[in-house]
């Protein structure tokens, strides 16, 4: 069992930055792709970025540039960077991990509980 716990969200202006970190119980950590997610009220959840073991990194087109996701092995963290931030950025943020399978990974394993992301205008 993995859990996951994600800290750094709260309210930020519009062009602020935020950095979200997430950090994983247990032993698989290192050999995991971690994901950033987000959803807002009555959307699905949407996939933000994902860092896979190798350090491989996939975004989703409306955040290039702008987001950067990065891992600490050791300390079990992932970050996501968020800079130049727009009000269609706030959202709940979640983290997952995927140990093993194909990548990107079409699923994932395990999930945070959230942190909420505002950006005001």
């Amino acid at each position: 069992q993995v859990q996951l716990v994600e800290s750094g969200g709260g309210l930020v202006q519009a062009g602020g930055s935020l950095r979200l970190s997430c950090v994983a119980s247990g032993s698989t950590f290192s050999k995991s792709a971690m994901g950033w997610f987000r959803q807002t009220s009555g959307k699905e959840r949407e996939l933000v970025a994902v860092i896979g073991f190798h350090d491989d990194t996939v975004y989703v087109d409306s955040v290039k540039g702008r987001f950067t996701i990065s891992r600490d092995n050791a300390k079990n963290t992932v970050y996501l960077q968020m800079n130049s931030l727009k009000p269609e950025d706030s959202a709940v943020y979640y983290c997952a991990s995927r140990w093993g399978g194909r990548w990107p990974p079409l699923e994932y394993d395990y999930w945070g509980q959230g942190t909420q992301v505002t950006v005001s205008s």
